[in-house]
């Protein structure tokens, strides 16, 4: 957290020791000396930082190191030394290691474990979590709000009078953190996708490490990546058809640093959407299955429309999204609702971001839960749960008459 100043801690103990060796017994009263500070700095958060898993990383690390390095806890301390960089560094050369999330971790933890969420489509979600929801959410709401970071999006009818909705416009804030970098705001709607903050600049502002947050290009128009080094966060957005595309890496660590628990459940891609908000795209598809009827037709203004059977949207989603998966069927669930062919990119490119940002290429690919009977994902063709319960009255009828059967 904000208050919690390990990583400060963190950065200094490494700004003193970087670019010495200490296995030689002639550095070793020098990397004591920096150790001994470095504990010092520890046990000055210890009121602040109790709950924090870095703060106790850092504790057992001192530890480990006194011990390898036979120091004393009693004798001198040292003062952090800035540390030194190339002229020609991507980032500026006096940014702290307070501002490079992955460096202020301790040599000796585990890594940081990332996670994604994505929102493309009519809309599909799929959360942290990796829960796969189609949703209605009409209108704004918010998919992040966290210590760091404020995602909203706002999602516009496809059709007059059609329930089926898509992300128009989208507005990221970076908040304040002191150390690093300025308060951002970031707009994206339909026909505007701006490689620049809403005030014009392109990185975190004046500060230290404002080249820790920085915005770019990748195609003009058309897909923008925001890095944000300093919570270890990488943003996709991208503008496919006539709407937007989401896509976030994440440390687990940043994703739960929520300030207001009470309120966690509007945080879509936390909590998912509300069950009142979900969409049962699999009984409509279902249904659509069963009809040879074509779904949505015509034309509108430039947009590509297509009339789709549920066969033929299924052929169109191949082409992209070989794999059955349930990219897949939100590609061919948005044909159907929409006619609009340019939700078969945005199915695709969700797909091609996530495999970019999810750090575990087991759940690449994710699948209808048959045994999840919970509102808005029930498989279709399975029975209901009055249908279960008659099925075990007749299996509990079976065994009492051959029961009797038995005594007779």
């Amino acid at each position: 957290s904000l208050q919690c100043k390990i990583l400060k801690c963190n950065s200094e103990f490494w700004a003193t020791t970087s670019g010495s060796h200490h296995s030689g017994p002639e550095r070793a009263p020098e990397f004591c000396t920096a150790l001994r500070a470095y504990a010092h700095c520890v046990r000055r958060t210890a009121r602040t930082c109790r709950g924090d898993l870095a703060y106790h990383s850092a504790v057992h690390g001192i530890e480990d190191l006194m011990s390898q390095h036979n120091c004393s806890k009693e004798g001198p301390t040292s003062q952090p030394r800035p540390r030194t960089s190339t002229p020609d560094s991507q980032e500026r050369s006096d940014s702290p290691e307070i501002c490079h999330y992955e460096r202020s971790f301790h040599k000796h933890t585990a890594p940081p474990n990332y996670t994604h969420c994505g929102l493309f489509g009519d809309p599909h979600l799929r959360t942290f979590g990796d829960d796969f929801q189609t949703c209605k959410v009409r209108g704004s709401w918010p998919l992040i709000d966290n210590k760091y970071l404020y995602v909203q999006v706002t999602n516009s009818p496809v059709l007059p009078g059609s329930l089926a909705t898509a992300t128009s416009k989208l507005t990221i804030i970076f908040k304040n953190f002191p150390e690093c970098v300025d308060q951002k705001v970031y707009q994206a709607e339909t026909d505007e996708l701006p490689a620049a903050f809403v005030d014009g600049s392109r990185n975190g502002g004046d500060r230290h490490g404002a080249n820790t947050l920085r915005i770019v290009e990748k195609t003009p128009g058309q897909h923008i990546e925001i890095q944000a080094r300093y919570i270890g966060t990488t943003i996709v957005v991208r503008q496919v058809g006539r709407y937007l595309t989401f896509a976030v890496r994440m440390p687990e660590d940043v994703v739960n640093s929520t300030e207001d628990t009470e309120n966690q459940g509007l945080y879509l891609c936390l909590r998912g959407c509300p069950q009142s908000e979900r969409i049962d795209f699999r009984t409509f598809r279902a249904r659509a299955a069963e009809s040879h009827v074509a779904a949505v037709g015509g034309s509108r203004g430039s947009v590509s429309m297509e009339a789709f059977t549920y066969k033929s949207a299924m052929v169109k989603c191949k082409e992209r999204l070989p794999v059955e998966d349930l990219y897949f069927q939100s590609c061919v669930f948005d044909l159907l609702t929409t006619g609009d062919v340019n939700f078969t990119l945005a199915a695709y490119y969700a797909f091609e971001d996530m495999k970019i940002l999810h750090s575990n290429k087991d759940k690449f690919h994710i699948f209808e839960r048959t045994g999840d009977l919970t509102p808005g994902n029930s498989a279709p063709g399975r029975p209901s749960t009055p249908s279960s319960l008659s099925a075990l009255h007749f299996l509990a009828l079976l065994l009492w008459i051959q029961c009797c059967l038995i005594h007779l």
